[in-house]
């Protein structure tokens, strides 16, 4: 087994390493996304439109339900499959920018799912709008050798252009709705239908040679809408759209009660993970009660949560009368990484830093940005720290042990407290400064988002899950852009769950 960035710091991509082979997979011409492109930010606009004037969310996805109902899906909306008792997915989060940090998972993921019988993409299947055009590019040509079918669940950028291409592509080329009536003059709804983006015409000769790329009869999916369960062996995936907001509307919060009744051992899948970055997030469901609520109810037999949007990995094991629940971030697929190294020491639900799992190391984030933050400001010899350095001053920020031992001559200085204070490393809670917590807020919210990178490491993550009639085997595993983790993806995380 190769080593993981809790072995050594070449395990985490670091140092002089080949680079991979992935490029041989991406187009001839990739057109880069900066996300404070003011042409970026205008078109993904929808989701402040929908905080100011009212999120219409839950009414087009009511509509998209009805409209693939009535074209004979299935009114329970689980897809059967035919799995026996033993098999095996991939779970793989907010993949779409179509860039190097896409591209680059894609041999190891290919690599580590040898044999897993289906894939689910959880989250931002296609940056930055969902757009039919972007489907080539950022789906159909990276995972055309991937041999078995994929399911999705939408993400907000997905829903930043109606979700029209994502009903196409994974729900049997659904129409498009019809439109809905005008709202009332100088109504909030007015105003944000006046304001909102629209989808852009679709290149229908682009979309059906996309297509061609996974057109094996293997590779057919069919799911009956953009929320869903799996009946696979002893085990039930069940998949919710949360939308632009992160929220259930009523409709669909009624099917997963329904859905998450009975023994049969179950998995969640959410664009919206309910613990991340040390808090909780229950998932608010439109007339009353939360989709955490329905997860902790013992009856409905949930052992993990796993949720995108978050572009990194983090797991939380939450014991819940006596049951251990399994809470996982998992949306490194392919995006630019969100920082870990700005979540404060955990203490969150019972679980410590001794239980919580991330990748990237908080050590490694830190290093990742600061060398990113000197080329952009053209200071690297003040902003950049070594993965030594950023190990040891983020272990003695937090006052927790390092996932990765650092070197014995490595010291922590004046410059490298800075550094990390400037950077938003997370804290102890127990001595939090005053002025910390906005700086956290002020980088995770405005740095964080453009930090695109096109050079290894990339600090990419996916999962795979062998499922037995007694357990499943959830392992993380890492995608740097490195031949070495391209030839043998390392495990950055293993638990197994019991299922009985």
């Amino acid at each position: 087994m190769s080593d993981s960035s809790r072995d050594t710091a070449e395990g985490a991509g670091w140092g002089e390493a080949e680079r991979g082979a992935y490029r041989r997979l991406m187009p001839s011409h990739v057109e880069k996304l900066f996300w404070f492109n003011p042409r970026t930010m205008w078109a993904a606009r929808n989701g402040v439109l929908a905080s100011w004037f009212g999120d219409p969310t839950g009414t087009t996805r009511g509509r998209w339900v009805a409209q693939r109902t009535a074209g004979g899906a299935a009114d329970d909306k689980v897809v059967r499959r035919t799995e026996a008792d033993r098999f095996s997915f991939m779970v793989i989060g907010d993949t779409g920018e179509g860039d190097d940090s896409q591209y680059a998972v894609v041999p190891g993921f290919l690599k580590a799912s040898q044999d897993t019988d289906f894939a689910v993409i959880a989250s931002d299947v296609i940056y930055p709008v969902g757009a039919t055009d972007d489907y080539g590019t950022k789906f159909f040509r990276p995972y055309q050798d991937y041999p078995a079918p994929i399911y999705a669940i939408p993400g907000n950028h997905d829903w930043y252009e109606g979700l029209g291409a994502f009903m196409r592509v994974f729900c049997d080329d659904a129409p498009a709705l019809p439109p809905e009536p005008k709202p009332r003059p100088l109504s909030r709804a007015w105003w944000r239908t006046l304001l909102w983006h629209r989808p852009s015409p679709a290149d229908e000769q682009l979309l059906a040679q996309a297509r061609t790329l996974r057109s094996a009869p293997g590779q057919a999916a069919v799911q009956p809408g953009p929320y869903w369960a799996i009946d696979a062996g002893p085990l039930r995936i069940v998949g919710i759209d949360t939308g632009l907001l992160g929220t259930v509307d009523a409709e669909q919060g009624a099917w997963l009660r329904e859905v998450s009744r009975g023994p049969r051992p179950k998995i969640l899948v959410t664009g919206s993970p309910l613990y991340v970055d040390g808090e909780h997030h229950p998932c608010p469901i439109d007339g009353g009660g939360t989709v955490d609520d329905i997860v902790r109810d013992p009856a409905h037999h949930y052992v993990a949560a796993i949720g995108g949007d978050i572009h990194n990995y983090q797991r939380y094991p939450v014991d819940v009368a006596g049951r251990t629940v399994q809470y996982v971030v998992a949306g490194g697929g392919g995006a630019f990484m969100h920082a870990t190294h700005t979540i404060p020491r955990v203490s969150v639900a019972g679980v410590t830093e001794d239980d919580f799992r991330c990748y990237p190391l908080r050590g490694d984030s830190l290093a990742f940005y600061s060398r990113l933050y000197g080329r952009r400001l053209r200071m690297p010899r003040f902003f950049t720290l070594t993965a030594g350095e950023a190990t040891a001053v983020i272990a003695e920020r937090l006052g927790i042990k390092p996932g990765r031992t650092p070197g014995p001559d490595t010291r922590v200085t004046r410059r490298t407290r800075l550094v990390a204070s400037l950077l938003g490393a997370g804290g102890n809670p127990d001595r939090t400064s005053r002025f910390r917590l906005p700086v956290k807020k002020i980088y995770t919210q405005l740095f964080s988002p453009g930090s695109a990178t096109y050079t290894p490491p990339f600090f990419k993550c996916f999962l795979r899950l062998d499922v037995s009639p007694e357990t499943v085997r959830l392992r993380c595993f890492a995608a740097t852009g490195n031949r070495a983790q391209e030839l043998e993806p390392p495990v950055e995380d293993e638990i197994v769950i019991p299922l009985t």
